[in-house]
């Protein structure tokens, strides 16, 4: 076992060898930029194009339909922002969740400041939307439907079919999902939805890139301006190997999806009955939850407070996303279930088909040295 045991896969997984050694081989190969009218440029644009189709083969989308980014925080602004701004004129209400990423959050309340109207569905103890409740926030005027398919802090899934095919009387509203905690960690279908973000560090892949499928016929305001790219919807010079490496870590997760998830399932039961032992410990994930994610918290101590002291141990956790503020309750875990101090507990653990029962029992081990009695 390694010295440290790290359990927080959904916020960063280690690349797979197999897609560092493709960014490494296109990255020697295709020097010339996609861009330029020479030879090398040629050939790079050529291999880009090949790359686009074969991530939209994997997906089941159009190449037209696939936006390179940054970051899955950067598909959800480009998302967001870019149907606000270019639908303004159909209407300024949005709707969204209490589980949704920082990094949706925060568009929202800078969109508020712009005199945009956000409303946020009531979710169940399970975590999951109220129809009824989003039924009555739809209006005439919503443009977006902003929500995760899998959360990040409790790894609940949303029925994001069901949202679909109501918003099918609304041809004035779109649908944004950030799927970054869902494709390639479990079977997730994009099409249908007017917008889906994702990122490949979530499945092995390289940091510093994400996605954007963005159906045919739906319109954004770009970000960005200036500079050619792949589409005028995100400007800079295609990054092809950054698109490769992203290419071959969604084709390697696809392609062991099914038994990476039995994996991580097994390590999930092992340790929902071991944590369950402990009389100061709530399970704040419900059974429908994805075994990826596992939240808890250990009653009288803030989970801050439980992550330091795991981590002097060698154990590495999650307080909430890795991209929230810190200090603050669980905003997730407080929408359902309503206990602020609850909440304050909490923490995330994250696994991998990487992650071992040697480590668990480990971990079992120190936990219970440090919950209390």
């Amino acid at each position: 076992m390694n010295d440290i045991v790290y359990l927080d896969y959904t916020a960063n997984t280690p690349v797979d060898i197999q897609v560092l050694d493709y960014f490494y081989e296109t990255s020697k190969k295709f020097s010339g930029n996609p861009n330029s009218h020479h030879q090398l440029g040629r050939e790079a644009s050529a291999f880009m194009d090949e790359t686009t189709m074969k991530i939209a083969g994997l997906l089941n989308v159009s190449p037209a339909e696939i936006i390179y980014t940054s970051s899955a925080t950067e598909s959800n602004n480009t998302a967001i922002k870019g149907i606000a701004y270019e639908y303004k004129e159909y209407g300024k209400h949005i709707i969204s969740t209490p589980l949704e990423h920082s990094s949706v959050k925060s568009v929202l309340s800078f969109l508020q400041k712009e005199g945009y109207e956000v409303d946020i569905v009531k979710v169940d103890s399970n975590g999951q939307i109220s129809v009824e409740d989003f039924k009555k926030k739809l209006r005439d005027d919503t443009i977006i439907v902003s929500v995760t398919a899998v959360d990040s802090e409790l790894g609940v899934t949303q029925p994001v079919a069901k949202i679909k095919e109501i918003l099918s009387d609304y041809p004035n509203c779109h649908l944004h999902v950030d799927a970054t905690q869902a494709i390639g960690k479990i079977g997730f279908d994009v099409n249908g939805i007017d917008l889906v973000s994702l990122s490949p560090h979530k499945f092995y892949g390289l940091n510093g890139c994400g996605l954007l499928i963005k159906k045919k016929g739906v319109r954004l305001e770009p970000l960005l301006h200036g500079g050619t790219s792949t589409t005028k919807y995100r400007s800079g010079t295609p990054a092809v190997n950054l698109a490769a490496s992203t290419y071959m870590a969604l084709k390697l997760a696809l392609e062991n999806l099914d038994e990476r998830n039995l994996a991580v399932s097994k390590l999930n039961n092992y340790l929902r009955t071991e944590l369950l032992k402990f009389e100061k410990v709530n399970i704040n994930s419900p059974q429908s939850a994805i075994p990826h994610i596992l939240n808890l918290s250990v009653e009288g101590i803030k989970g801050t407070v439980f992550q330091r002291m795991l981590d002097e141990k060698g154990i590495c956790v999650s307080v909430k996303s890795a991209c929230s503020t810190d200090g603050m309750p669980s905003e997730a875990v407080m929408a359902i279930s309503g206990d602020r101090r609850n909440a304050l507990s909490s923490f995330r653990i994250s696994l991998s088909h990487l992650t071992t029962m040697e480590e668990l029992k480990f971990f079992i081990d120190i936990f219970g040295q440090l919950c209390p009695i």
